[in-house]
């Protein structure tokens, strides 16, 4: 898909890889929505962007989310591209995983992606084309101790995704998933469970971690591609990454 001109909606705006992945396809000529619960910050990134909208969205909300997709598609006509970027961490060996944690942790991460492709596909298949991001995570091909509340999370979305690629090729929609590998974002200092048990994790990985910016220039080139899937994950660790 030609990102020049195309309106991109991008969930969790407000830092980290979304933020980088509006500003990415602002410049590449798109015009761009962003969704997050934090106001000020995607204001202020769309005051930064120019043609941007900013809507505050929690999208665990199913009513939102859709009032956000109307506004959006008031304000620019059409919805091109959509990038389910919003999600959160869980740091608890599976003896200690909070169940309403866990619960909370689908809701976002794989409840809302499913809820936001629902709200999105109408619009893309009346205009015959779209593309669709899920962002999933590198740590679904591996199996780190304490990580298994968030990588069963994002084995979901993988499987979900799957799913919906095949279901909606013929509507000229291409869904893909996205896998980064560590990214220098606030991620892990919002995880769900012990932080501590987070970062002491991340700093043990021996993964160097990626910027937003790299994720985000990876996210254009598979909308652009519409391929199946795409990764920045070393191939010591299951990715396709050359170290």
């Amino acid at each position: 898909m030609n990102i020049d001109g195309a309106t991109v909606l991008v969930t969790g705006a407000s830092s980290g890889i979304g933020a980088a992945t509006a500003r990415a396809a602002s410049r590449a000529g798109a015009r761009v929505v962003l969704l997050a619960r934090r106001e000020e910050r995607i204001r202020q990134l769309a005051e930064e962007l120019g043609e941007a909208l900013a809507l505050p969205c929690d999208v665990t909300d199913r009513t939102q989310v859709e009032e956000a997709v109307r506004d959006a598609v008031e304000k620019f006509g059409r919805i091109d591209v959509l990038v389910n970027n919003a999600g959160q961490g869980l740091q608890a060996t599976v003896d200690a995983i909070d169940p309403d944690d866990f619960r909370a942790l689908l809701e976002l991460n794989l409840v809302a992606p499913l809820v936001t492709m629902q709200a999105v596909l109408p619009v893309m298949r009346q205009q015959g084309a779209g593309a669709i991001i899920n962002v999933s995570s590198g740590i679904t091909w591996s199996t780190l101790p304490g990580s298994g509340a968030y990588a069963a999370s994002k084995a979901g979305l993988q499987k979900l995704s799957a799913i919906a690629r095949a279901e909606v090729a013929d509507a000229g929609i291409a869904v893909s998933l996205m896998f980064p590998s560590i990214t220098e974002t606030e991620f892990v200092g919002t995880v769900r469970g012990s932080v501590e048990d987070a970062l002491q994790m991340e700093a043990s990985s021996g993964l160097q971690p990626q910027s937003p910016e790299g994720v985000a220039d990876a996210i254009l080139h598979l909308i652009r591609s519409g391929a199946e899937q795409a990764d920045l994950v070393p191939e010591e660790f299951g990715g396709t990454v050359k170290s």
